[in-house]
């Protein structure tokens, strides 16, 4: 039967005649590759102990170390499959689709990715599309200066000491990082009667990322160092930023980059 199915394959092309249909051993030995090599990754690539409290290279992911001084004795053997595998990894990350845009708490659809059509509100610290707020005048929820939150329904603040006050109440409260993005915004416009001051923006944009802002506040620090606004140009941290919005999904990073 061998014989027969090797002759056939081989008049179909996928074989010589002279070789043997494969053996379940073939899968075998492949599984052995397998574990080898999970055995590899799960060793020192400097001293070879092995260990489950190994720590994977941050960069590549590929190896794994004991610690700091195998990984530094490491590093000239390994620099160059390090940076490569890397920059893989980058490009992957940047290059893959980004995460769908958070929906409005309120009518639930996607926010609009043009930011103008969407708003951050201090007083609950949710971001709304500008469809609700539409939708709230028209129902007659906003009858006075201010109006009220479409998502709390809280009365907005509508002196401009009110509406910073409501973000410093945010940032201290409850570590906003919107609220230091949206700050900063103000203070780069001179709006809401805050003195133009780029690097306090600049400053309040630092703390925002830090807090965890991946979009907006890398977008900003991105857009500063490119502009040179409170900080010294520097378009090659510009483009690191932008990078990191980017793979957050923040259009208009994409399109800068």
């Amino acid at each position: 039967r061998q014989e027969t199915l090797a002759k056939a394959m081989s008049d179909y092309g996928y074989i010589s005649s002279t070789c043997s249909v494969p053996q379940r051993t073939h899968s075998h030995s492949h599984s052995q590759t397998m574990m080898s090599t999970s055995d590899d990754i799960s060793k020192c690539a400097n001293c070879g102990k092995f260990g489950d409290d190994l720590k994977r290279c941050n960069a590549c992911k590929l190896v794994k170390y004991c610690n700091a001084t195998c990984q530094k004795a490491h590093r000239p053997k390994h620099k160059k499959a390090c940076r490569k595998r890397a920059s893989e990894l980058h490009h992957e990350a940047l290059f893959k689709q980004p995460p769908p845009n958070e929906d409005c708490p309120v009518c639930f659809l996607p926010l609009p990715i043009f930011l103008p059509a969407r708003k951050y509100q201090a007083c609950c610290g949710k971001v709304l599309c500008m469809g609700c707020f539409t939708a709230m005048f028209a129902a007659g929820g906003c009858r006075n200066e201010g109006g009220a939150c479409p998502f709390c329904r809280k009365q907005a603040p509508y002196s401009d000491e009110a509406i910073v006050e409501k973000l410093c109440v945010r940032m201290e409260m409850k570590n906003d990082a919107e609220a230091f993005v949206v700050l900063g915004s103000y203070y780069v416009e001179g709006a809401y009667g805050l003195r133009k001051d780029e690097e306090k923006a600049f400053e309040l944009y630092t703390r925002a990322a830090a807090i965890g802002s991946i979009t907006n506040a890398h977008y900003a620090l991105g857009t500063s160092y490119f502009n040179g606004q409170g900080v010294e140009k520097d378009k090659k941290k510009a483009k690191h930023h932008f990078e990191i919005a980017a793979i957050g999904g923040d259009v208009e990073a994409r399109y800068g980059l």
